[in-house]
């Protein structure tokens, strides 16, 4: 596994919106603007500190279990949230990695709000139209503070 098949992958499951933002590409579940929740970093930026390729929610079950695997540490800042940050792709095969980051995205679709869930099941026109008048709205915010 690498960088673009993940990046494939993560692109195919519905809703998924790709950021460039903290030194790597974010994944979200709906678009930001209109309350998406992030479910998956990849970094792209290598530094002197604990290496990670990748980060993401395993949620209170799963978090414990994972970090017995080499390779598998709790996730900077969000480890309190359930978050772990791996090493290196080959700690997972193709098929436990995309296993992996299914039931993250599922994780994060679920504690999505209602409201936006409802607008996740709207059609893509209409979705488009809701996010660009959000984006605008916040634009004029920040200018105007």
């Amino acid at each position: 596994m690498d960088v673009e098949r993940i990046r494939s992958f993560l692109l195919s499951l519905p809703h998924v919106v790709e950021t460039a933002q903290f030194g790597g590409l974010v994944y979200w579940v709906g678009d930001k603007a209109i309350g998406g929740k992030m479910f998956a970093w990849v970094k792209l930026e290598q530094d002197s500190s604990r290496q990670r390729v990748i980060s993401y929610p395993a949620g209170p079950e799963r978090f414990a279990e994972l970090l017995e695997i080499d390779g598998i540490f709790p996730a900077p800042y969000v480890a309190r949230i359930h978050w772990v940050a791996v090493e290196r792709w080959n700690v997972f095969r193709t098929l436990e990695w995309e296993q992996e980051l299914r039931t993250a995205y599922e994780l994060t679709l679920a504690k999505l709000p209602p409201k936006v869930r409802t607008i996740l099941t709207m059609p893509k026109t209409k979705q488009r139209q809701l996010i660009g008048e959000r984006r605008k709205l916040l634009a004029a915010r920040r200018s105007a503070s």
